[in-house]
């Protein structure tokens, strides 16, 4: 009778601390967990936006200027927000009757100031200093109307500096704007475009409301 007792307060002391253990699992399950949010801001004055365009002749290049940048994303999900802002009227050439025609046949700058990318994904893991090698998705807004857009890009981390290169086209033919050529020189219907980017990134943790 007596080892049936203590064998009864054993199973008991037993079932007791696996509840016990159970419950804390439940409760560190429910609790919101650390996300790590990075923040990256882009540096304007550090940064370059070329554009190519070509025809049989070699075509011709020019450059743009960065308004600002700043995105924001999760290590773990790869969840992106923000924005980086090119001024559109800002594009040059070299030629002014091409730029003119540029300006108001084109991009319509007056109208569309500006060229925006919204990130919405990180695709990849960035590493906390050194090369990597990721994607971004997105939506590219010029002219009024906005183009699903995923590129490829390298990054390079330094301490709290950080640099990116993206090349990705802009096929201004199918997306709706003139074609900038003239009546003996036809150009390619798409811009290629090169942005080396510079500026800050930060770490942050918040508490993630769902798991």
């Amino acid at each position: 009778m007596q080892v049936q007792k203590t064998f009864g307060r054993r199973t008991r002391a037993i079932l007791l601390h696996r509840g016990a253990l159970s419950l804390v699992a439940l409760v560190a399950f429910c609790l919101p967990a650390a996300a790590e949010q990075v923040q990256v801001t882009l540096n304007p004055s550090d940064t370059k936006i070329d554009i190519a365009v070509h025809d049989v002749h070699g075509g011709f290049h020019g450059s743009f200027k960065l308004k600002s940048g700043a995105i924001l994303f999760d290590r773990q999900t790869g969840a992106a927000s923000g924005e980086i802002i090119v001024d559109a009227t800002s594009g040059e050439t070299g030629n002014s009757t091409r730029d003119h025609k540029m300006h108001n046949e084109v991009l319509e700058s007056p109208r569309y100031p500006e060229i925006v990318f919204l990130p919405k994904r990180v695709i990849g893991e960035v590493a906390r200093q050194g090369t990597s090698n990721v994607q971004v998705e997105g939506i590219f807004r010029i002219h009024g109307a906005d183009h699903e857009l995923t590129v490829a890009m390298p990054v390079e981390i330094n301490g709290d500096k950080v640099s990116a290169t993206l090349n990705f086209a802009v096929p201004y033919d199918s997306w709706g704007m003139k074609n900038p050529s003239v009546l003996f020189l036809r150009v390619s219907g798409k811009a290629d475009v090169t942005i080396s980017a510079m500026g800050k990134i930060a770490a942050t943790n918040t508490n993630a409301s769902n798991r």
